[in-house]
């Protein structure tokens, strides 16, 4: 038999399926989004806009994410909450074609800052689910005053 595989803690594992979750849907939303409000335009339906937007968000329970720390919590929150809103607006908009374009535009960009923000805080969908730790580097350079030659005068 292979090698035991490390068992991951409950919050370890919310964090990796929330990243894969909110991943797929950006991945999703992003390639989609010139089709849907096509096929709204075309269809008067709305369903193939909330299709896009479909995320395992909506069965996980307050258990799972309450393992998850007050931080994490916040940012998944941030996340699904303007999911909810881009839900919301797509469901009873009755704005025209364009004007729905424009406003998923807009939308799509509050969501990939908050889907950035998401990941930095939960990690990204990577096999182990391993946390991110997001740093920036500094260098200290101290100046030295620069020697300089006396000049001569004669």
């Amino acid at each position: 038999m292979a090698a035991s595989r490390k068992r991951l803690e409950p919050a370890a594992r919310v964090r990796h399926l929330l990243s894969i979750d909110a991943h797929n849907l950006m991945t999703r939303l992003a390639a989609r989004q010139d089709s849907m409000v096509g096929l709204f335009s075309r269809l008067r339906d709305r369903e193939p806009m909330l299709t896009v937007l479909d995320t395992w968000f909506d069965t996980i329970t307050f258990t799972e994410l309450s393992t998850l720390d007050p931080a994490e919590q916040k940012s998944v929150n941030r996340f699904y909450e303007l999911l909810s809103e881009v839900r919301w607006y797509l469901a009873y908009t009755e704005d025209m074609p364009t004007m729905v374009q424009t406003k998923l535009t807009s939308f799509l960009r509050r969501l990939e800052t908050t889907f950035r923000e998401l990941i930095s805080v939960i990690g990204p969908p990577e096999a182990d689910g391993a946390k991110v730790v997001d740093v920036q580097v500094v260098s200290k350079v101290t100046k030295q005053p620069r020697k300089t030659k006396a000049r001569s005068r004669r």
